[in-house]
């Protein structure tokens, strides 16, 4: 049987993912680049921002599968980072946008599931605290697991950004191997390191 509270994760993933890629396009316009608003791809509308596989397909299957996270991704913005004013620098900034938005998303979250706690006992209450919990949690896994430095992960791009020249470029070449390595790290338990170390602790001293 399904845990009905897998359901409550839908809202707070969809605000992860959703807002985790339009933040890197509209930093990307504030920087120079208009290429996600040209898209239509600057809006909180999730249907714009949907990857039939990652938005819907893997949920699907975690939630069928009986799993006790929910993980996926949306589409990716689309950003050309030879229109940024200062292509190097502001390519790390555009990657570093996503990550902190679902940082700030979490403390979003615990804040209100901290209000939650002060509201009368009712059936709104609890469905309210369970979806604000996974809400701080899935934004700590979107973010750290993002900040991974291997490309096309935002971590990589950030460390790109980081390094000598020649470094970037050899670096960079990378990329296309990038998925294959990201899957592998899943298969090594890189979400159970990610869990216990980052998101556990900020959990509790966000909600604590």
């Amino acid at each position: 049987m399904i845990n009905p509270n897998i359901f409550l994760m839908v809202i707070p993933f969809l605000v992860a993912v959703v807002f985790h890629e339009v933040s890197h396009g509209y930093v990307a316009y504030k920087l120079g680049d208009n290429t996600a608003k040209f898209a239509g791809r600057l809006t909180l509308n999730p249907v714009a921002h949907i990857d039939i596989f990652g938005t819907i397909v893997l949920p699907a299957i975690l939630i069928i599968a009986h799993s006790p996270i929910l993980f996926g991704w949306a589409k990716p913005v689309p950003v050309n980072f030879f229109n940024l004013k200062k292509p190097k620098r502001d390519s790390a900034i555009v990657a570093a946008a996503g990550p902190t938005t679902n940082i700030l998303l979490a403390v979003l979250f615990a804040i209100i599931y901290r209000i939650s706690l002060f509201l009368p006992a009712s059936f709104i209450q609890q469905p309210l605290m369970i979806t604000c919990l996974y809400g701080v949690q899935l934004n700590l896994i979107f973010a750290f697991f993002n900040l991974i430095p291997i490309l096309p992960l935002d971590g990589g791009r950030i460390l790109a950004a980081f390094l000598p020249p020649k470094w970037a470029y050899n670096f960079s070449k990378l990329e296309p191997y990038g998925i294959y390595i990201v899957i592998a790290l899943l298969f090594l338990g890189i979400f159970d390191f990610i869990f216990t170390f980052f998101v556990l602790p900020l959990s509790s001293i966000l909600l604590s």
